[in-house]
């Protein structure tokens, strides 16, 4: 009995405790907030990788306007706005003298040196090329030259290929001014007698500037095969002495026998005329305006005078490095836009046929050009003229006779 008592016991003990492990007042968990959730990033673009600017092609380019003249004022307003317009390029001029910068750029060139472009006229263009001294453009240029009369594309060329950029027309004209001369010499007849009776010209002496006189009295340096011939016939005596006729009127009233020496008495309202190229117009416009006018050069007993007509380019040195960059300069500074300012401000001739044409003054010029102006050859052979015809002094200093001067000069031309 007592052993049941005590199982009885054990097995109430045992369930008092399970119960005690079971029952009672249950408990919650501490509540805890869940961790948050968050999203994923959204996703973004692959950072994106800035070049730095490139550094602009640095093109060095060499002009011949002498300071403060009506040219090197728009050429320096054009190379401000191209530094604007082109920020890929970075232009860097030096100005030269025109007279050193034909040598200056040889020497440079021929030493591996000299910039990469340089303008000037076609002076020279022939001898350089045929030197070596400046790139043939054919094929860089070809297809750019959309808009340039072919006047100006065979300037800048020599045996079909291309050697400059052409940017303007030039020839030695008569310039007048109308309130002192109202009706400019026609002949050299009229000139002679205006001169001879007491009337300041300042009648500029020099081969390049009389040689348009030559035609005028029927004379010819050179004949087709260019050969000198200038003492066959009279025409180049006639011409020489009636040049020396004009001179010696000016060496009696002290008149201005050059360009240079003619500026101040021409814009001055001293002398009523002068014989110069239209690169000169900016200034004598500047000091006359309205009253300033342009004729050809007068004509002789044979014609029409001829002066040389040129043609100013931007030309490249075969060492330059960075020549795509400067004929964009080139084409840049002979844009219609371009050439209109250089036309307005400094009387350059435009070699484009899409510049419109509005000053009386171009016009004149243009006019002037068609009535007998010729090519500038390109030829070795025009050397025989610079060395052997420009010593005119002999005639006009010395007293030698215009025939004597002629025969000796085409004698020497044909050694």
């Amino acid at each position: 009995m007592k052993t049941k008592l005590n199982l009885l016991f054990s097995l109430m003990l045992i369930a008092a405790f399970v119960l005690a492990a079971c029952g009672g007042t249950a408990t919650e968990a501490p509540a805890t907030e869940a961790p948050a959730v968050t999203e994923a990033p959204a996703a973004t673009d692959a950072p994106v990788v800035t070049e730095a600017p490139a550094e602009p092609v640095e093109v060095t380019f060499w002009h011949a306007y002498g300071t403060g003249s009506a040219e090197e004022v728009a050429l320096t307003a054009l190379l401000e706005q191209a530094a604007v317009d082109m920020p890929n390029v970075k232009i860097n001029v030096l100005q030269v003298p025109f007279n050193d910068i034909f040598n200056k750029y040889r020497t440079d060139v021929a030493a591996g040196g000299g910039p990469d472009m340089f303008i000037a006229p076609n002076d020279s263009l022939g001898d350089d090329a045929r030197a070596g001294l400046i790139a043939d453009i054919t094929d860089l240029a070809a297809g750019k030259l959309e808009g340039v009369n072919q006047l100006g594309v065979d300037g800048m060329s020599l045996d079909g290929k291309l050697y400059g950029i052409p940017e303007s027309l030039k020839a030695v004209a008569l310039w007048y001014n109308k309130s002192l001369l109202p009706t400019p010499p026609a002949t050299t007849d009229e000139l002679k007698a205006l001169m001879e009776g007491g009337t300041e010209v300042a009648f500029s002496f020099g081969c390049y500037h009389h040689y348009g006189f030559f035609n005028a009295f029927g004379g010819d340096i050179f004949d087709d095969s260019w050969k000198v011939v200038a003492d066959q016939g009279t025409g180049v005596t006639d011409a020489v002495s009636y040049l020396n006729d004009l001179y010696q009127i000016a060496k009696t009233n002290s008149w201005p026998k050059n360009d240079s020496d003619g500026l101040a008495p021409f814009t001055e309202g001293k002398a009523v005329a002068i014989t110069n190229g239209n690169w000169a117009m900016g200034d004598y416009k500047k000091a006359l305006g309205d009253n300033l006018g342009v004729a050809p050069l007068p004509a002789g007993p044979a014609g029409p005078a001829a002066p040389m007509l040129g043609v100013d380019g931007f030309y490249f040195s075969p060492n330059s490095a960075n020549m795509e960059a400067a004929l964009e300069v080139a084409l840049y500074l002979t844009n219609a836009a371009s050439q209109t300012v250089m036309m307005n401000q400094a009387g350059h001739v435009p070699v484009r046929t899409d510049v419109t044409i509005t000053d009386p003054l171009i016009q004149g010029l243009v006019d002037a050009f068609n009535v007998g102006a010729t090519i500038r050859p390109q030829v070795p052979e025009l050397g025989k003229y610079w060395s052997n015809f420009c010593g005119t002094d002999q005639v006009f200093e010395a007293g030698t006779p215009a025939a004597d001067w002629v025969k000796a000069g085409t004698e020497a031309s044909n050694k």
